[in-house]
């Protein structure tokens, strides 16, 4: 192993052990369970120290991950029938977010909640109350760049490119994101907030017009609003050193199909993870073929290459490992539920063999 830069982690000795996240497992949103009390009751049995609040897109298109975090939008229509959700920007949609700005301005969170038909997840997970053990509990909601590309007006061009729209979407996830996180420290003090960007992978492609002044200040709108730790999860390849440019505190990423990518960019990571920067492994495969096969010894190897692969960029594991956290590499949503289920639990098991191979508390 290589430990030729090891002094940028000068301050890890120096770190109370028990602020680091130590290679604890948790998920990154969605189950395919239509059981809400069944998805959270699986959730706190499997990541007991880092639950999260389950999203259930089967149970209804209310809680596709674009629709539940666009109840206070303005202008924004749901066709059931299609399952297809468009912002109608026409002649009434300027004094409809004249409504929305004086909601933002009011500063009142609760303006924002998040429904209990389009979270019934959140909602029964709150209900269980302080979760006693819990070294943090984790919370998402989509990501304004993923949601201005993906959420068209009603000409079908996303909603990102109309300027005064995208501050709103912007605005929006920052008060979801700023109320969800007020809800979740009742639970643990330490809360993780992710805001989720799957399509971040479109930046720089020849399909998407968008800066990345425009990508780090929407981002950067969002975390500063957030005053527990804030992550971001992208479960595909994009730019990393945008995201390493940010200040967010957690880069959730796929490492079982991208961890070369995160790698190529040792410096920009250096920085990250000298100014307390954390790093999500999921080295679990979510979905498909890869994980209805996945097995603990191929998942442990996975994770081995790809620490191998940090290690060759002059990382020490035994320096990323403290500051890292397990994960599947995406939401389960998309799995039946006894792979999914399978996909958390090996989750769990792979992070206690880590802690236990490596001695983390």
């Amino acid at each position: 192993m290589s430990g030729g830069h090891g002094d940028f982690f000068g301050d890890v000795e120096m770190t109370d052990q028990s602020s680091l996240p130590n290679c604890r497992a948790t998920g990154i949103g969605s189950t395919p369970h239509k059981d809400v009390a069944a998805a959270v009751e699986f959730v706190l049995e499997t990541f007991p120290e880092v639950p999260f609040w389950p999203q259930l897109p089967r149970r209804t298109f209310l809680e596709n991950m674009y629709v539940q975090f666009a109840e206070h939008l303005p202008g924004v229509q749901l066709d059931f029938e299609a399952e297809r959700i468009f912002v109608q920007l026409d002649e009434a949609w300027p004094e409809l977010a004249e409504q929305f700005y004086a909601a933002f301005l009011a500063e009142d969170v609760e303006l924002f909640a998040t429904g209990m038909e389009y979270a019934a997840g959140l909602y029964t997970f709150l209900e269980r109350g302080p979760l006693t053990g819990a070294w943090a509990v984790k919370g998402h909601v989509t990501g304004p760049i993923s949601f201005g590309l993906q959420v068209t007006d009603q000409h079908r061009r996303p909603s990102w490119y109309d300027e005064m729209m995208r501050d709103v979407i912007v605005k929006n996830v920052l008060r979801q994101a700023q109320w969800q996180e007020s809800r979740l420290r009742t639970l643990c003090p330490r809360t993780i907030t992710s805001i989720d960007e799957p399509f971040l992978s479109a930046f720089g492609s020849a399909y998407t017009s968008i800066s990345r002044e425009e990508v780090i200040g929407a981002l950067e709108e969002v975390f500063s609003g957030l005053s527990g730790l804030k992550a971001t999860h992208c479960c595909a390849n994009t730019d990393w050193s945008l995201l390493l440019e940010t200040s967010v505190d957690i880069i959730l990423f796929d490492a079982w199909e991208y961890a070369e990518y995160l790698a190529l960019y040792p410096d920009e990571l250096r920085r990250f993870l000298a100014r307390g920067g954390m790093l999500g492994w999921g080295i679990v495969p979510s979905s498909g073929e890869a994980a209805e096969n996945a097995t603990p010894e191929g998942v442990w190897n996975a994770l081995e290459r790809a620490l191998t692969l940090f290690e060759r960029k002059g990382f020490d594991r035994r320096e990323l490992l403290p500051r890292s956290f397990i994960t599947p590499s995406c939401g389960t949503g998309p799995a039946t539920i006894p792979v999914a289920e399978q996909v958390m639990r090996l989750t769990q098991e792979l992070s206690a063999r880590v802690r236990e191979e490596y001695g983390l508390l």
